[in-house]
């Protein structure tokens, strides 16, 4: 049975991976020519401020089945708290999510706040019922709710295409 260490040693390999895509997303050139010119300006940032990004690697093998969803644990066997009532509580900006053998063959970026508007909603507007599919690991360490992508509006900020070689921003 696998627990939280396991998973994130495996996980954090990918973090300067990770990093270079979020920083192809959250840095770019300014749209215009004069503020290089009059400003001193070649790259801009959206705000510097602290944002906090989730970081979830799935392992490759589960790609072309469940390419459309993103799962966020409900359950430790352990009974720490999980990744939904952190995100509930407020915790986090952004989500970095990704399926990976040896790099990152594919990922998207979500807005954390278009989730939490979506999810909450959802539970009024269904007297309480989660949303998306609850399943559980078959080694019984945890268990996660799988939701659809696309279901979720003004989720997805950014996002690879063709393996992960080029970037697509959405916003």
């Amino acid at each position: 049975m696998k627990n939280w260490t396991e998973d994130k040693k495996w996980s954090d390999k990918f973090l300067p991976e990770i990093k270079r895509y979020l920083g192809e997303c959250l840095i770019s050139e300014p749209e215009n020519i004069k503020e290089d010119a009059f400003h001193n300006t070649d790259l801009t940032i959206l705000e510097l401020k602290p944002y906090r990004i989730a970081c979830r690697i799935r392992k490759e093998c589960y790609r072309e089945q469940y390419g459309d969803e993103f799962t966020i644990r409900t359950y430790r066997q352990s009974g720490a708290k999980t990744e939904l009532t952190k995100i509930i509580e407020g915790w986090g900006d952004y989500i970095f999510y990704g399926f990976a053998g040896e790099n990152l063959t594919e990922w998207f970026i979500g807005d954390l706040k278009a989730f939490r508007l979506w999810f909450n909603s959802f539970l009024v507007i269904n007297k309480g019922v989660l949303p998306g599919k609850r399943k559980s690991n078959p080694d019984g360490s945890s268990d996660f709710i799988a939701f659809k992508k696309s279901e979720i509006p003004n989720f997805i900020i950014a996002e690879s295409s063709q393996d992960a070689k080029e970037m697509r921003m959405i916003a």
